[in-house]
């Protein structure tokens, strides 16, 4: 056998190289031809070969056939909040996104992005703020909540115990954080035209700067959105938040008032599909 076959050459002599041999002579001393061993050994290798061979094949075979397999052609199961692939939407309004699928995958998608903007900083904005409630509510809820929105974020005195001055300004030398990052989404229901999202989420808020008597702190929430389907779109007609679930803080040190003052300025905020 050549150096050229797939069981490396060394089944005969282990050299890789042909052998040529003289007749044997009648007369040889042993009484016993040459050629007879010779043959005797290549059989012993041949049929060694083949079984090997078919051991091979059989345990190919018995692998895939295992039900214990991690190789399967059907597709994973996907998770309540892993990415589906679809493209999200590109459009905006007061840039937020809009033109959501009427389907439970665009719910889920509206109502996320939605918890980030009505926790945005610009909700303590009045111009921002109005943008904003138009472009999250339905048409015929928007004008009433516009109006229990700016009481609350009038309020003198709900701006001084989170340390903002009149009109929702930061103190000066000080940067006000206020953003939400969902963590996941769950259909609560979903019947046509109606759907109820909650949307877990965590929130930094607080003033970060040198002296700050609220430094920005982490809080978890659940926020559970009543969405309806009114003029090709998603829009909250309610929602309702609670605490939590909050997860166990990590042992980690604080970081300064100029790390994370540069921190909110330098990392731009996500906007979020499914």
């Amino acid at each position: 056998m050549s150096n050229d076959d797939q069981y490396g050459g060394g089944a005969v002599g282990g050299t890789g190289q042909t052998r040529t041999r003289l007749p044997d002579s009648p007369s040889d001393a042993y009484g016993t031809p040459r050629r007879t061993p010779r043959a005797s050994r290549g059989l012993i290798t041949v049929v060694g070969v083949v079984v090997l061979l078919i051991a091979a094949i059989a345990f190919a075979n018995q692998s895939h056939d295992t039900p214990n397999t991690p190789t399967s052609n059907k597709p994973p199961t996907t998770n309540p909040t892993a990415p589906t692939g679809t493209a999200p939407v590109t459009a905006k309004s007061a840039g937020i996104p809009k033109g959501f699928a009427h389907d439970e995958q665009g719910a889920q998608s509206a109502a996320a992005n939605y918890t980030v903007a009505l926790g945005s900083d610009g909700m303590f904005d009045a111009a921002r703020r109005k943008a904003i409630v138009q472009a999250v509510y339905t048409p015929d809820t928007a004008a009433a909540r516009q109006a229990e929105l700016d009481r609350l974020y009038s309020d003198p005195g709900f701006l001084g115990r989170i340390g903002l001055e009149a009109g929702g300004k930061a103190p000066k030398n000080m940067v006000f954080v206020s953003r939400t990052n969902p963590a996941g989404t769950k259909m609560e229901k979903i019947d046509g035209d109606t759907a109820t999202v909650s949307v877990w989420s965590s929130t930094l808020f607080g003033l970060a700067g040198e002296g700050s008597k609220s430094p920005v702190s982490e809080g978890w929430y659940t926020n559970t959105f009543e969405l309806r389907w009114v003029n090709g779109d998603w829009w909250v007609s309610n929602f309702t938040q609670k605490d939590g679930p909050t997860p166990v803080g990590r042992d980690q040190t604080a970081s300064s008032a100029e790390d994370m003052s540069a921190a909110v300025s330098q990392f731009g905020g996500l906007t979020y599909a499914r």
